[in-house]
């Protein structure tokens, strides 16, 4: 453990790049969703929402099966393995004329990549625990937040001088040289007296541990609602501010502008952390996440849109209560799992990407001409955490 080391920039920039490769397979697409959608003659544009959703599907059962064989076979070979998996993925989405094959390449493309964004994880908790693990993983996550600054834009550039394909070549030399990079700088931090012997029982038995913590349960669980209905916003945000809103050339800076509310308050978890506690600013965090969300629900419940400007207001402060939710819940979830950081960072992963998937499926589905639904969406899985908040608090006395 570096507790007592201090933090090692170029770790923590290899890190945010890693989980960064994912970012950009999302987030540069959003603005050629509807040209890809025409490309490949989707009728309902709903359905390109899917493009976006699928891939953390295969980002949730990637982490299951990735995540346990690291514990065997050391981080690093994993990664490698992940990313293979992401460039013969990228070549079937770029080479497809069906949109059944492209959400398929979206699905393994998930798989792919949810080794680098696994192992980062499993990586930081090999080599820090307690707040300092939570300080650290602020850190990464707020380097890690530029990439939704630039990703829009870029995607959006690369649309306007070549075509929507290019989007994915790009993504795909930005993960090769991401990759090269840690296979010339990064060390294994599992070492082999650490690693637990390969057994077709590793899984069974990595879960059956995994469940003797409640606290991972349960921390676990809120990752899955937060996420579940900020994936809402991210598969949406493209028909709302470009269809409701009609501000398709605004797009990329709004959506950049957003995330830096997210950036900034994952900078301010990173100061506080040491001094508050993560489990402190979670809880302070789902309580402002809720309180937000609601009160857009009571002033908006006729489904009519405010002004942009009073939407933007209300995304930046749900976003900047996010960004003190997102590292703090992933580190209270891994506290307790060190011995098993592997295959309890892909449980983690898992449970949370798979219940936000259908989440943000169902509550995506609503969203057409009113932004309301996206908000009761926040207010209903906020509420839910917060009650997992309060029976911990409540058993902790």
């Amino acid at each position: 453990m570096q507790n007592q080391q201090g933090v090692k920039l170029e770790f923590v920039a290899l890190m945010a790049a890693m989980m960064s490769i994912v970012a950009l397979s999302i987030d540069a697409l959003l603005p050629a969703l509807p040209d890809i959608g025409a490309s490949l003659n989707v009728v309902d544009t709903n359905d390109n929402q899917l493009l976006i959703t699928m891939i953390f599907l295969g980002l949730g059962f990637g982490q299951l099966l990735l995540g346990p064989l690291s514990d065997s076979f050391g981080r690093k070979p994993i990664v490698y393995i992940g990313f293979l998996l992401f460039a013969i993925a990228t070549m079937i989405c770029v080479t497809t004329k069906s949109f059944e094959i492209m959400i398929m390449g979206r699905v393994l493309q998930g798989i792919g990549l949810s080794a680098p964004r696994t192992m980062a994880i499993s990586i930081v908790r090999d080599s820090y625990d307690g707040d300092y693990m939570a300080k650290i993983l602020s850190i990464v996550v707020m380097v890690f937040i530029l990439v939704p600054v630039i990703a829009p834009t870029l995607g959006q550039f690369l649309l306007n001088f070549y075509n929507w394909e290019s989007i994915f070549y790009v993504n795909l030399l930005f993960g090769l040289l991401v990759i090269l990079w840690f296979w010339q700088r990064q060390p294994e931090t599992l070492v082999v007296e650490k690693r637990i012997p390969f057994t077709p029982n590793l899984f069974i038995n990595g879960t059956l541990e995994f469940l003797k913590y409640k606290d991972a349960v349960a921390f676990t669980l809120v990752s899955g609602f937060i996420t579940g209905s900020f994936m809402v916003y991210l598969s949406t945000s493209q028909q709302i501010f470009e269809q409701q809103y009609d501000l398709k050339e605004e797009f990329p800076y709004i959506f950049a502008s957003l995330a830096i509310f997210v950036g900034l308050a994952t900078f301010l978890n990173s100061r506080l952390v040491m001094r508050f506690g993560m489990w402190k600013i979670a809880y302070v965090g789902v309580i402002s996440y809720v309180l937000i969300s609601v009160l857009y629900v009571f002033l908006f419940i006729n489904g009519n849109n405010p002004s942009i400007g009073v939407l933007l207001t209300f995304f930046a402060l749900q976003f900047f209560a996010i960004g003190f939710l997102f590292g703090n819940l992933r580190a209270l979830a891994m506290q307790p799992l060190g011995h098993i950081a592997g295959i309890g960072a892909a449980i983690n992963g898992f449970v949370s990407t798979v219940m936000a998937v259908p989440i943000a499926n169902y509550i995506g589905s609503f969203v057409k001409d009113s932004v309301l639904p996206l908000f009761i969406g926040f207010s209903i899985f906020g509420f839910l955490s917060l009650v997992i908040f309060l029976g911990l608090k409540r058993i902790r006395g």
